[in-house]
């Protein structure tokens, strides 16, 4: 990645921040962009216009395009169907066209719940079913880019974790909020399956593959799998509060009205295609939140 020229969509996010740092690392020439940042480091761009996007591939040129732009909240892609598909669909299709017009290698972001989650996991090679209109729209992405690129990277996420206290907008620091309100009971699902993926390893894990010019699709998760009560109780553990905590196991059905929108049984995934080409070292996720676990350890100290 040395003075390799790389567009970064989405850059402002949880993942975004754990590419940009291995990129800087690596001492790439970085254009990182999103639609809402307060970050002077990270340039405006809007991924559904794609003249404004032509004009950032005709003046940046990047070699290669990192494709993390897309609305991820399942529910706002519920009620707000269109912008969605503009979003996630349309916004990949144009970065896949300049891409190809530009000669650019796209890397593009996509997710476990492309699945339908009727079977307990799922590898590289089985059939997506897509549920609600978040999945729908990424895995068109995934299906646009496969049949319009010969030079591409997909990369299949599982449950997001990392960013840290300002960053993570998903699960981990939910909890931890909750906690830092002051509530000392927390009621969790137990009937969703997934396998947490720490952004750190996912990032650095791309790059040796991408290093490679190992060109496909591929399943990149953290190792094992569990149940969104196991990452919670694994996480309260960790922070040492588990005496202050009660968890209490709950059914999908409790949060029904707040969380509305489909989403599969399990969207645990195996790393099938990176294990056999020995490329697969992202590490167990409960090691993985142990390591990140010290960042609120540290952040709730100073509470």
């Amino acid at each position: 990645m040395k003075d390799r020229r790389v567009l970064v969509t989405g850059a402002s996010g949880m993942l975004g921040e754990a590419i940009l740092q291995v990129l800087v690392e690596k001492q790439a020439n970085i254009l990182a962009t999103d639609i809402t940042t307060t970050e002077p480091k990270i340039s405006y761009l809007d991924i559904r216009d794609i003249n404004q996007c032509n004009k950032i591939f005709h003046e940046f040129k990047p070699n290669i395009v990192f494709h993390l732009g897309a609305l991820v909240d399942l529910e706002y892609c519920e009620l707000n169907a269109d912008v969605a598909w503009l979003t996630n669909a349309l916004g990949t299709e144009n970065i896949a066209l300049l891409s190809k017009k530009y000669d650019a290698q796209m890397v593009y972001i996509s997710t476990a719940g492309v699945f339908d989650g009727d079977e307990d996991v799922y590898n590289d090679f089985d059939a997506p079913n897509p549920l609600g209109i978040y999945a729908k729209s990424k895995y068109y992405g995934e299906v646009f880019v496969q049949q319009y690129l010969s030079e591409y990277y997909i990369f299949r996420a599982g449950w997001m974790m990392g960013g840290g206290v300002i960053k993570d907008k998903k699960f981990i620091n939910k909890i931890y909020k909750k906690i830092c309100s002051g509530v000392n009971e927390l009621f969790i699902v137990e009937d969703k399956l997934g396998t947490p993926t720490y952004t750190y390893d996912f990032a650095r894990n791309m790059f040796n593959v991408i290093e490679l010019g190992y060109f496909g699709l591929y399943n990149q998760v953290s190792l094992g799998g569990g149940s969104r009560y196991d990452v919670a109780e694994e996480f309260i553990n960790l922070l040492g509060l588990q005496s202050n905590i009660k968890l209490n196991k709950v059914g999908s059905a409790y949060f029904s009205q707040e969380f509305f929108a489909p989403r599969p049984q399990s969207e645990k995934l195996i790393n099938l295609k990176l294990e056999a080409r020995g490329l697969n070292q992202m590490r167990h996720w409960k090691d993985c939140l142990k390591e990140y676990s010290k960042v609120f350890l540290n952040h709730y100290g100073k509470i």
